[in-house]
């Protein structure tokens, strides 16, 4: 997994911005579907960045609230981050997933709640591929990012295609197991 130093330089690849703007990057920009990074990891990683002069910083300020904080990378940070992402091949991809465990323990829940609980992924799944495409016209297309973005819309599409022929099926076996727990009470 690329280290949120070496992401946070990739964000400030595509130009200069504040440590919100790249919080909005992992959130709802183009990053949002494959990298992480939080305002508790990426101001120290700025700092860091900073220290190394691999970004530089200025103030920028504005009225009735605190300097604005707007990073550009360097030199340096350009040549630091083809390095990272030559250095190694990238780890597997971890999915980490709520819903997946919720779905796991399917037979010992009640099929209202899994309808719910499928019903509400797919409109997300919905909402997320609509967002990543309007997302796709933000930004300067290159091959690699217009690749990497119809990569992960064919990751959402599969799974919201998933949940859709599966919906009736993940709720037929609902309830069909006893709970242990219930078992243990008999």
């Amino acid at each position: 997994m690329m280290d949120i130093k070496t992401t946070c330089l990739g964000v400030l690849m595509l130009g200069d911005a504040s440590g919100y703007e790249i919080r909005k990057s992992f959130e709802e920009g183009p990053f949002s579907h494959f990298a992480e990074g939080g305002f508790g990891s990426i101001y120290p990683a700025l700092t860091k960045l900073t220290k190394e002069g691999l970004v530089t910083c200025t103030a920028h300020q504005q009225e009735k609230r605190p300097a604005k904080k707007v990073y550009h990378i360097t030199d340096a940070g350009w040549s630091h981050l083809e390095a990272a992402m030559r250095e190694k091949i990238p780890s597997e991809d971890k999915i980490k997933s709520d819903l997946l465990f919720v779905l796991f323990f399917a037979d010992w829940q009640s099929p209202d709640w899994i309808a719910r609980v499928i019903d509400a992924r797919i409109a997300y799944y919905r909402e997320k591929l609509d967002h990543m495409a309007e997302c796709g016209t933000q930004f300067e297309k290159t091959m690699g990012r217009s690749l990497v973005l119809g990569f992960g819309m064919a990751v959402y599409q599969a799974s919201l295609d998933y949940l859709v022929a599966n919906r009736e099926a993940f709720i037929a076996v609902a309830g069909y197991a006893k709970s242990p727990l219930s078992s243990a009470a008999e």
